[in-house]
């Protein structure tokens, strides 16, 4: 006799969600209809939580205090899952909520910082030749006259070297590297200075989209066209090069998709250049296709960028279920470490971001020094051994999401981010440093 499956509520809603969304018919429903049928898929959990699946392919959980959704990873627990039943909405849900369809078709590529698996060695090539090619150029067509640049790159350094590791930076998920990783070495000759951490791990700093805009602004200002087009070839090669990995893909998916108009129209950014570096970035931005919109979040809305790096967390953790704890609440605790050795003082401004259960755990652990959750923090440098991910793709992951996450926040709060990377990321490395490719 086969075995009868237990009912799991978030599993249904979502595949019924989805089957739902890819109807041919979805795009054409009044927002109305659409709001209604989403309403009519919420679920309530025994612990009196409300959850939608929505926007993005991802669930958002009720804030009962100030109606409120927030994005937000679901439990694991099977208890919850199966408990959970449905319940229509009584009230009108905001349209940010509602599926349009493109952004179901997102694919999130990989968490995967890039300790133990290395760059695969075409993707490497690829890339060295590009800056091979571009050694020849004079520095006086392409300089370099902006940070963050002129902070790494030493002074004979042309923009088009400054240009590909922009882009490097910009597309990956985590700049988080191995410190002997090939596709930082070849940038070596150029560096200023030596690249913050160590022999094991570099933890960079992402480059944003002003950043790529300004190196291409600067030479439309200057009166010399065909070098900023030279240097929009560049970055769109580069990100066409990185296209394989998929810590790199979503991102170089959105980048490509922004920039070859222009190169198909080369004037086509050259009054938004003479009006600034943030109108090229706005102009770019709004070439952005739709199903690629939640890989430019961290340009477009930071605090939600937080949100969805703190969901990639909680997934990375996703491990933990196994093990009968809930990969939520650690994360919440291990955002509390993090927070708490870096910036302890800005902790509030992080509450309105994060779910009602999140944000208690996050308090609760950092007003608590005796708290029970601190025994998940990092101890001498080193995860817990309830927290040690099963394997090297498990811990790449893990701690790629928590470098981005520490990330997002830092940037959010507007806190310096430190220089050896942040206490959770840390500690995950020391679960890769026997694991490396090379």
């Amino acid at each position: 006799m086969a075995a009868v499956r237990q009912w799991d509520g978030f599993a249904t809603i979502e595949g019924d969600v989805r089957a739902m969304v890819a109807d041919p018919r979805w795009p054409g429903l009044p927002a109305q209809a659409k709001l209604q049928a989403v309403a009519a898929r919420m679920l309530v959990t025994p612990d009196g939580g409300r959850w939608l699946f929505g926007a993005h392919a991802r669930w958002y959980r009720l804030d009962p205090a100030d109606g409120r959704w927030h994005l937000s990873a679901p439990p694991l627990d099977h208890t919850l899952r199966s408990a959970a039943h449905v319940v229509r909405h009584t009230t009108m849900l905001g349209p940010d909520l509602v599926p349009d369809g493109p952004d179901f078709s997102f694919e999130g590529g990989s968490t995967q910082g890039f300790v133990g698996p290395d760059v695969p060695v075409g993707i490497t090539e690829r890339v060295r030749a590009l800056v091979v090619s571009r050694r020849p150029v004079r520095k006086e067509d392409f300089p370099i006259t902006t940070e963050p640049f002129t902070a790494i790159f030493a002074g004979d350094v042309s923009s088009t070297v400054a240009a590909v590791w922009g882009t490097l930076m910009w597309c990956a998920y985590a700049p988080a590297f191995d410190g002997n990783e090939v596709l930082l070495s070849m940038f070596g000759e150029f560096l200023r200075r030596a690249l913050p951490g160590d022999e094991w791990v570099r933890w960079l700093h992402p480059v944003s989209l002003d950043d790529l805009a300004g190196l291409y602004a600067e030479r439309i200002r200057a009166d010399t066209p065909k070098a900023g087009l030279r240097l929009v070839a560049l970055m769109a090669n580069t990100a066409d090069a990185v296209l394989e990995d998929d810590r790199f893909r979503p991102r170089a998916e959105a980048l490509l998709a922004m920039l070859e108009p222009a190169l198909r129209a080369p004037g086509l950014d050259h009054d938004a250049a003479r009006r600034g570096d943030a109108e090229v970035r706005r102009a770019w931005l709004a070439r952005c296709p739709p199903q690629l919109s939640r890989a430019v979040v961290s340009e477009t809305a930071p605090g939600e960028h937080f949100r969805h790096s703190m969901y990639d967390l909680i997934e990375a953790l996703g491990y933990l279920g196994r093990r009968r704890a809930d990969p939520r609440v650690v994360a919440a605790s291990l955002l509390a470490a993090d927070v708490s050795a870096v910036a302890p003082e800005s902790a509030a401004r992080l509450y309105p971001w994060l779910d009602p259960e999140l944000r208690h755990v996050l308090h609760a652990t950092l007003t608590d020094p005796a708290h029970a959750l601190r025994r998940l923090w990092p101890v001498d440098g080193d995860l817990p051994a309830a927290l040690h991910p099963p394997d090297r793709g498990t811990a790449a992951a893990l701690l790629g999401a928590a470098y981005a996450t520490g990330l997002a926040w830092s940037r959010l709060l507007e806190v310096e981010t430190p220089s050896n990377g942040f206490a959770t990321a840390s500690a995950t490395v020391r679960r890769l440093t026997h694991h490396r490719d090379d």
